[in-house]
């Protein structure tokens, strides 16, 4: 898990993966304050039903929630604080929020973010999924997702002090 010098750290892997849980009890183990936050939208009943769930699983368990589809580096300063571990679950739904709005150029964020990473003061764990091991997408929104979550994960692996692939609930580390 995260040593006591640990900044950043990335954890990916596949859906159900055991990624969420594995990034969680890591937060715990730090010690610090936790903060859960999250950037998934409720677009239909189930997604909502899904962050209901998620939110219920966290209530008794000493996590501050904050909730931000889009400013994620914003949200990251404001949080930032020593003593404090902030975890973000997680990047591909912001990458989805990204691509749901106007204009908005999701590489140019992505680098942003993966710069911002050296500025903060918290111990930062950003969970993602890992989209890029199948088949090429049909269609063209699918595979710019892909291709935007893939650049992601580059320049954030490149910046984080640690990186974890999570599949059957079995992490492997990857760097650091």
């Amino acid at each position: 898990m995260t040593t006591p010098n640990s900044r950043s750290v990335l954890v990916l892997g596949g859906a159900r993966s055991g990624k969420s849980r594995f990034a969680e009890t890591m937060a715990r183990e730090t010690g610090l304050e936790r903060v859960y936050l999250a950037t998934g939208r409720a677009w239909d009943d189930e997604m909502r039903a899904r962050i209901a769930t998620h939110k219920a699983d966290r209530a008794d368990d000493g996590w501050i929630t904050h909730e931000e589809p889009l400013d994620l580096i914003g949200a990251l300063k404001t949080l930032d604080q020593p003593g404090r571990v902030i975890l973000v679950d997680c990047l591909t739904l912001w990458v989805t929020n990204l691509m749901m709005e106007e204009g908005c150029d999701v590489d140019a964020e992505g680098e942003s973010l993966s710069g911002a990473l050296s500025d903060l003061q918290a111990t930062v764990i950003l969970v993602s999924n890992e989209v890029g091991l199948g088949i090429v997408p049909e269609n063209k929104m699918a595979r710019a997702f892909r291709d935007h979550a893939g650049r992601l994960h580059q320049a954030i692996a490149a910046e984080a002090d640690e990186v974890y692939f999570v599949a059957a609930g079995l992490p492997l580390k990857m760097k650091g």
